[in-house]
């Protein structure tokens, strides 16, 4: 079931960025004649008066079609309704609805999960750091730390039951980069002691490859009126997007490092399905964050994505007319095929180091 709930969570948020275009659309007047959601064969579909609905087997995707590209359209080429006919603006709208749909929806959830929550007023922290390594090739994994472990100690330094304990211990680990480290690590309900050596990162730092969090159990009050909700929930939604967008930086300009942090639909399904298991309002902060990074991710001026096409937009307001279809075709086919082949790896890869699926295989 949590596996469920999480796969449930990632096609609600496909369908919301899809809404976002064809609302946009429909409420200019421009002709949309196929709403999706998955891909693949057809399960459902609905002919309404203008647009054909569809449920497709795979759900983790979906599209809205336009009669522009369609060889067997009615339609008169030369229509004002068609996208393509429309001026810059208005498909520059159509474009980016999606991007800011799932942003509206990321806040509107951070919004519910402080109602039904409540405001996190204080945290009891308990000794030591929670940590997860990034990935199994990470230094941190391949050293025996596995995910919700406690770090408890340092080179036999404590970390006390402080919200300063996560930053001693980061200090501890880039402060020796090629240089063994102690760390006492508590797993269920075992100590053992583990030496390993942090690896230099391009900053010079040591790094081992874990996130950290706060060892402890956050407190929660009702929220005085309706309009701290709302604050409390803009200035999250503003950490999120700060933070998604630094990690993105982090990417591009440490991308050995940070490349194995990449994760494709398995892991994100795996994330969801175990917070889903430990607590079904963990969903909510779940679906915000994803339906942040799936905004951010759109946005990005690369092929087949929205912002790739925003891109096109804004060399065809430079130049005054648009490239010509024989390259933007090639290019957005390229991506697409760049895009769909990146997915295919990930969701290989994440499937083959799945617990269960190495098991058929010893």
């Amino acid at each position: 079931m949590p596996v469920l709930a999480a796969i449930a969570v990632l096609a609600v948020l496909i369908l919301v960025h899809e809404l976002g275009h064809f609302i946009a659309a429909r409420s200019q007047g421009i002709y949309a004649n196929r709403f999706s959601l998955g891909f693949g064969p057809i399960i459902f579909k609905y002919q309404g008066s203008q647009t054909e609905y569809a449920v497709r087997a795979f759900p983790l995707g979906g599209f809205v079609g336009f009669p522009d590209d369609d060889p067997d359209s009615d339609i008169p080429p030369n229509d004002p309704n068609l996208l393509r006919n429309r001026p810059i603006l208005d498909r520059a709208i159509v474009i980016s609805a999606g991007v800011i749909a799932n942003l509206i929806f990321a806040y509107l959830v951070l919004v519910l999960q402080l109602g039904i929550v409540g405001i996190p007023e204080k945290i009891n922290y308990q000794p030591g750091v929670l940590v997860q390594p990034v990935n199994e090739q990470s230094i941190a994994y391949q050293a025996g730390i596995r995910e919700r472990d406690i770090i408890l100690a340092v080179g036999g330094k404590e970390l006390p039951a402080s919200q300063d304990s996560s930053t001693l211990l980061r200090k501890e680990i880039q402060n020796h980069p090629n240089q063994p480290i102690e760390l006492t690590v508590q797993h269920e309900n075992q100590q053992r002691t583990l030496k390993l050596t942090p690896a230099r990162g391009t900053d010079g730092k040591g790094l081992i490859g874990i996130q950290l969090g706060a060892n402890g159990t956050p407190v929660y009050r009702r929220p005085r009126n309706p309009l701290e909700i709302f604050s409390i929930a803009a200035n999250r939604f503003q950490q999120l997007v700060v933070g998604t967008l630094s990690g993105f930086g982090q990417l591009i300009t440490n991308f050995q490092q940070t490349a194995g942090q990449v994760s494709g639909p398995v892991n994100i399904v795996k994330v969801g399905a175990k917070l889903a298991a430990n607590d079904s309002t963990n969903l909510l902060s779940f679906a915000a964050i994803i339906s942040i990074n799936l905004a951010i991710i759109n946005i990005l001026p690369l092929p087949a994505l929205d912002g790739g096409q925003l891109a096109f937009l804004l060399i065809e307001g430079v130049r005054g007319k648009p490239l010509p279809s024989r390259i933007q075709e090639g290019v957005m086919q390229t991506g697409l095929v760049l895009l769909l082949g990146l997915g295919l790896f990930l969701i290989v890869k994440e499937t083959t180091q799945l617990e269960w699926v190495q098991k058929l295989f010893q």
